[in-house]
């Protein structure tokens, strides 16, 4: 199959990425999108398998055979709460490709370079288009393989810790070597000068040394960053992920490798822009690890946890003109979502004005919540986002607040010695009845302790968040 077809299919299935990109921004185009992705990453494996330099059909048919079984079972087994972890996976596995193929390719360019000009033009596929470069192309491809093994490796073991934080196989906690950003700006030094030796010999040694410190930079830049900053590093390891393959398309001229990494990149460094902005971070400092500890001695929470039971949060809902319920990661980890639904339906029914607060970093991945709340069959219109909502709050009767802790914490606005300082958060507390559904008196995933819980208009609802709302249930009709 010649070029020309390899090239058409590449651009058709470049605009459906781009459509699915779109897609994606809006629930109810998002299940239409994601079938202009699946179309366009096929179209993109058919017009590579049948095109230029195609071959080792055997072998290409097994590991993708293999693969979509793998992938199939972790998608059908996968619970929501463990999505954010899975994603994190995801990225380091693209990390860790684009370092195979640029150490494929360093190989494959020290092989064409000892050819004699009458081999080279027997070569066919990546080889042929090695040898015909000149002095200056082969400089401008070291420099982009460098740059797609050095993301690569970065995104691979910052997508490792990554998952471990989520998993809670890791500490949550911002955790450093001693010498911080110093052992960080060191290794970047090396990886800079590694560059330069790399480009002037085209020696595996430079290749070798930069990578053993791009993997030391990804595991202590993530394992710097605390648990509320954690959405951000997913988006941000997304980002990573799609400059690594937009790099190493430069250097297997693979023009729709470049445009999907672009892609991915800019729409994961977008997006972690705007989580920074609501979260009140530095883009910079969150990605340099700089976020995520104690600035000071923490203000300290006087009063005490009044608990509640299922009837008196049912007297007070059945009083109520007005309810906003606020969904965070405990919700998803008791799989209550559907009870959370059938309340809002029970409530309507009544009459009574329901709405949601989402917050833009309310569990562990960004639209998390949204996601869940669709699955429920929650209506698209009352699901808010929070500056739409949070000046409603005053005016509010009931505040349900399910599984979070640090989208909800005052102490982001009066201790500025909190690890969440000047984040902005939903401000419930505003409301005139506030009722928490949490499990014990833990201070959560990010080990941020929580004012709400202690104040006069808050009651504490204990318990499992599904079990709690199951009783609930049974007293509202």
């Amino acid at each position: 199959m010649d070029f020309g077809f390899t090239t058409a299919a590449y651009v058709v299935a470049a605009v459906l990425f781009i459509l699915s990109l779109g897609g994606l921004s809006g629930q109810e185009s998002a299940k239409r999108a994601v079938w202009y992705g699946i179309v366009g990453m096929g179209l993109a494996v058919f017009a590579t398998l049948i095109g230029p330099g195609a071959g080792l059909w055997w072998l290409s048919i097994i590991l993708i055979a293999a693969g979509g079984a793998i992938g199939y079972q972790l998608a059908s087994k996968v619970e929501m709460t463990q999505m954010p972890e899975l994603v994190a996976g995801m990225h380091a596995l693209v990390g860790l490709a684009a370092v195979f193929v640029g150490l494929i390719a360093h190989i494959e360019l020290g092989r064409v370079m000892a050819m004699d000009d009458a081999t080279k033009k027997t070569l066919e596929g990546f080889a042929a288009l090695l040898a015909k470069k000149d002095g200056v192309e082969i400089g401008i491809l070291r420099v982009e393989l460098f740059l797609g093994v050095f993301i690569g490796a970065v995104t691979f073991t910052g997508s490792v810790v990554a998952y471990g934080k989520l998993s809670g196989k890791l500490t949550s906690n911002a955790t450093k070597l001693p010498g911080g950003h110093m052992l960080n700006a060191s290794a970047a030094a090396i990886s800079v000068l590694s560059l330069i030796w790399y480009c002037n010999t085209g020696g595996l040694l430079p290749l070798i040394l930069m990578t053993a410190m791009a993997l030391f930079i990804g595991y202590h830049l993530i394992m710097g960053i605390g648990g509320a900053d954690m959405p951000v590093v997913v988006s941000m390891l997304n980002s990573y992920s799609g400059w690594a393959a937009a790099a190493i398309g430069f250097s297997l001229g693979n023009d729709l490798l470049i445009v999907v990494g672009a892609l991915v990149g800019s729409s994961g460094a977008i997006l972690s822009y705007i989580m920074c902005k609501a979260m009140n971070r530095s883009f910079v400092s969150v990605i340099l690890g700089g976020f995520g500890g104690t600035t000071g001695p923490a203000m300290e929470v006087e009063g005490e946890q009044i608990a509640i039971e299922a009837d008196g949060v049912a007297t007070a809902l059945d009083e109520a003109d007005s309810v906003v319920i606020i969904p965070g990661y405990g919700m998803a980890v008791a799989q209550a979502q559907q009870n959370v639904a059938e309340l809002t339906r029970r409530l309507r029914a009544k009459g009574k004005e329901v709405r949601f607060a989402i917050h833009p970093v309310a569990g562990r991945l960004p639209g998390h919540m949204n996601v869940l709340l669709a699955e429920a069959k929650v209506p698209y219109d009352i699901v808010l986002e929070m500056d739409e909502i949070n000046d409603d709050f005053p005016d509010t009767d009931v505040a349900i607040v399910i599984g979070s802790n640090d989208i909800v914490n005052p102490a982001a606005q009066e201790d500025p010695n909190s690890p969440i300082a000047g984040m902005p958060v939903l401000e419930c507390w505003k409301a005139k009845q506030v009722f928490v559904s949490k499990r014990g008196q833990g201070t959560g995933y990010s080990g941020i302790e929580n004012p709400l819980f202690f104040k006069e208009n808050t009651r504490m609802f204990y318990g499992d968040a599904k079990a709690s709302l199951d009783k609930l249930l049974g007293l509202i009709e």
